[in-house]
């Protein structure tokens, strides 16, 4: 299944608005948010040896995921907390980046929309995706973003290497794209978002391994309306959310460094 995104209407910028905290836009990055503080703000401090690794089995609602997300993140940024990869799962929601359109929200009553805070456009999060929030201290490595959104980019590309898919990236087209099976077509199938703040990175990536691709038909993707959106579902491969953790968790460790599990940091949604 390969949804495409319908012709676009008219929608009023209100049906954007946030249903938790807005955030300024700030120019970006290849779509990546980073907010502008004091250098002294962003100085490099001691490595954190090992990252905390976190995996919720259940669904997790999208303002419990950024309270708990930005509170880590600033403990992360004095030093009270170790860095934390997050996996998890939402139930149906839109996403609107600090560049979303109001025009790519084709059907704003479909799925509750919210505003991330991210850089990027608008996106879909929702069962049999996983998502993994990664807050990390990038003064440690010296604060280098673009560097960053390529390991990010090589940890997702190493991940489907598992599965015997080939990811790719494209200049200008943000995340991880594989060839539509026959054609020359290309679907995208991970999409990055982040949020910089202060040094710490927050948001993450999401992986479609098996969710409902027709929820996607309420949004323009990301803005692109060319290019379609897929799964390893999609592409014929029966992986379950524990092959994709293993393989999610493998290649992290190869890109970044060793991490630790620990709990889930907050309970799943009744």
């Amino acid at each position: 299944m390969r949804p495409k995104c319908r012709p676009r209407r008219s929608t009023s910028p209100a049906a954007l608005e946030g249903l938790i905290e807005p955030w300024k836009q700030q120019p970006t990055i290849n779509g990546i948010q980073q907010l502008t503080h004091a250098s002294k703000d962003i100085q490099p401090q001691s490595p954190i040896a090992i990252a905390d690794w976190a995996v919720s089995d259940g669904l997790i609602s999208y303002p419990q995921a950024m309270s708990f997300m930005n509170d880590r993140a600033a403990a992360i940024r004095k030093g009270e907390a170790p860095e934390l990869v997050w996996l998890l799962q939402h139930p149906p929601l839109y996403t609107a980046g600090t560049s979303a359109k109001p025009d790519d929200l084709l059907d704003a009553t479909r799925f509750p929309v919210f505003s991330a805070g991210r850089g990027g456009q608008l996106t879909y999060h929702g069962p049999g995706q996983r998502i993994a929030y990664v807050m990390l201290d990038l003064r440690r490595t010296g604060g280098d973003i673009r560097s960053f959104i390529g390991n990010l980019e090589r940890w997702v590309i190493g991940a489907l290497s598992d599965f015997n898919v080939r990811g790719e990236v494209r200049p200008g087209r943000v995340g991880v794209w594989v060839k539509a099976p026959g054609g020359d077509a290309e679907d995208k199938i991970a999409a990055i978002g982040l949020r910089v703040s202060r040094g710490v990175s927050t948001h993450g990536i999401s992986l479609n391994v098996d969710p409902d691709l027709s929820h996607y038909g309420g949004i323009v993707p990301c803005g692109i309306s060319e290019h379609g959106v897929t799964s390893l579902a999609a592409l014929g491969l029966p992986v379950t959310m524990a092959d994709a953790d293993v393989a999610l968790r493998r290649h992290f460790e190869a890109q970044f460094g060793p991490v630790r599990r620990v709990p889930p940091p907050v309970a799943d949604a009744a």
